[in-house]
């Protein structure tokens, strides 16, 4: 059953919530009981999707983890929204059946859904509602429960754990090991905080760390018990019981590097059974450290600066900007999709630049006078200052140079990449104040070096940048939402993970009858989240940037 989102089809992104006014940080933990079973020989392996409303469009925020061949979810994956009581915040929460890898909700069965106001969910603490089908019906026996939690702590837990000697649960092979951490719920109830990975056929895993506010972990409250369960992975959803035990995170502060803490893995049952039982294995905590996560306007008021630079697409598939079919045609209201797209994105990048002096490349257009190909070239002609005044500055290069480049191809990526990453590498030697740097694309279709193009993406994602790239025209953007890791992490070519999701594709015909501000917010609403992600990659702390603000 196709889902489209009454309003309109959802846009990619996060919906800007209210005004600046944000009293504080909500985060909501979702999960669903008797949902509807859409699959022939299995269980429905539902995930769940939050829409924000903004002006009156339902546009998807964020979405949870898929639990796989399960009827009763708890989702680990938690959204987490900015709430102002002196506004109605409409939420949408609906839930979908996988059935497919693509991303697209129409390739997905609709389990229902259910509406309310963030400000219901936070009076309530948590509420259970029935689910609802398009028309309104009851879906089933199916409900929701939602339950909030304020953020008002910034404090967070990394934890490093491993596994030694598990119990053996796979017939043919060892077992798939992954742990559950819960914590006491207001109803008594122990509430799930966080899943990590499944490691494959081992006994003795070890499991990537982990990052969690400490006030979802625990409340706050470093003496209020965890309770971390170890299970075996069975594809059928049906996971084998390996072993739990209790901890508090006081307790697990005794661990840190060189300096492990060990948790005997306890299966009761066994327990019970076996005289001679001893353990089902050990749990290792390896490390635990609990750091102040700092937020975007941390960094900004401590002194980092966003480093803007756009990079136009000159190749021939744009059409001759003389003729009014092509994307580089000016209209006579003196605009295009690019300058549409630059005024867009620049206008709300630029007021965290001090001096408002941006770059401005072009790729794929023979230059004169010997018109050969360029891939990275000062649209002012000037390369050794490509700089233009503000967003109005770099429209004005733009709109200057179109007469005198011939638009040629191919079309490629790595070359403007890989420019403004040598640029960010220089800045992470600086012991002054924090640059992190923004590379706008504008494009209108496929990508010509996608091997070179992923190989620059993942090395540029260890360092401070991220890349936003808008579709213009209506070509296939598949390659595009490729390099937008939001399903699946980027590989180069050589196998290379990236470090973090550090590119957002946004089609701009979803946004071509959208002024600027809530719905071109899309396009730039993960830069502060990647500001912070940086910190742990070397960022300097706010603190250390500017002490006189603290």
């Amino acid at each position: 059953m196709a889902y489209i989102p009454s309003g309109g089809a959802p846009a990619p992104g996060v919906a800007p919530m209210g005004s600046q006014y944000c009293v504080c940080k909500v985060e909501l933990s979702v999960s669903g009981q008797n949902l509807l079973d859409r699959d022939v020989t299995s269980k429905s392996d539902p995930f769940c999707v939050l829409f924000t409303e903004n002006d009156g469009r339902w546009i998807e925020y964020d979405r949870t983890e898929t639990a796989v061949n399960n009827l009763n979810p708890a989702f680990s994956k938690k959204f987490v929204l900015d709430y102002h009581f002196e506004e109605v915040q409409k939420l949408k929460f609906a839930l979908f059946d996988q059935d497919k890898s693509s991303t697209q909700l129409d390739e997905h069965d609709f389990l229902g859904q259910f509406s309310c106001s963030l400000g219901m969910i936070v009076s309530s603490k948590k509420i259970t509602r029935p689910l609802l089908l398009m028309n309104d019906k009851p879906a089933g026996k199916g409900l929701i429960t939602i339950a909030a939690q304020e953020l008002s702590d910034n404090r967070v837990i990394t934890l490093s754990l491993a596994g030694r000697k598990l119990d053996k649960k796979d017939l043919f092979g060892k077992s798939d090991p992954f742990l559950e951490f819960y914590k006491p719920g207001d109803d008594g109830k122990w509430m799930l905080v966080h899943r990590t990975e499944v490691i494959k056929y081992t006994l003795d895993p070890v499991w990537k760390p982990f990052t969690v506010p400490l006030v979802s972990l625990c409340d706050g409250d470093m003496e209020k018990p965890i309770q971390v369960m170890c299970y075996d992975y069975d594809n059928d959803g049906g996971h084998d019981f390996i072993g739990e035990f209790q901890t508090l995170v006081s307790q697990m502060c005794e661990a840190r590097d060189g300096i492990p803490l060990e948790f005997e893995c306890i299966n009761p049952k066994k327990q019970r059974k076996k005289k001679n039982y001893k353990n089902s294995g050990i749990i290792i905590l390896r490390s635990c450290k609990i750091t102040r996560d700092y937020s975007f306007l941390d960094y900004i008021l401590g002194g980092c600066q966003l480093m803007f630079t756009v990079g136009i697409d000159f190749t021939a598939s744009n059409g001759n900007p003389l003729d009014p079919s092509s994307l580089h045609y000016i209209n006579p209201m003196g605009t295009n999709e690019y300058l549409s797209a630059i005024w867009a994105v620049g206008q709300i990048i630029q007021d965290y630049d001090s001096d408002k002096m941006f770059p401005a490349l072009g790729f794929g257009a023979q230059l004169p006078p010997d018109w050969k190909v360029s891939h990275e070239f000062a649209i002012n002609f000037n390369p050794t200052n490509p700089f233009c005044s503000g967003v109005d500055g770099i429209a004005q290069a733009y709109s200057a140079c179109l007469p005198h480049i011939r638009f040629y191809g191919p079309t490629n990526f790595s070359p403007i990449i890989n420019h403004v990453a040598r640029f960010a590498a220089q800045a992470t030697q600086q012991q002054t104040a924090t640059q992190y740097f923004i590379l706008l694309i504008i494009t209108d279709g496929v990508i010509s070096d996608m091997e070179e193009t992923r190989h620059a993406v993942v090395q540029a994602s260890k360092l401070p940048m991220s890349i936003i790239i808008v579709g213009v025209g209506n070509a296939d953007f598949a390659a595009m939402e490729f390099l937008d890791g939001d399903s699946r992490t980027l590989r180069s070519h050589t196998g290379e993970e990236a470090a973090r999701d550090i590119v957002q594709f946004v089609p701009f015909r979803e946004f071509r009858n959208v002024s600027v501000g809530p719905g071109w917010g899309g396009a730039g609403y993960r830069t502060p989240k990647a500001v912070v992600m940086t910190q742990e990659e070397g960022l300097p702390s706010p603190r250390l940037l500017s002490p006189q603000l603290y």
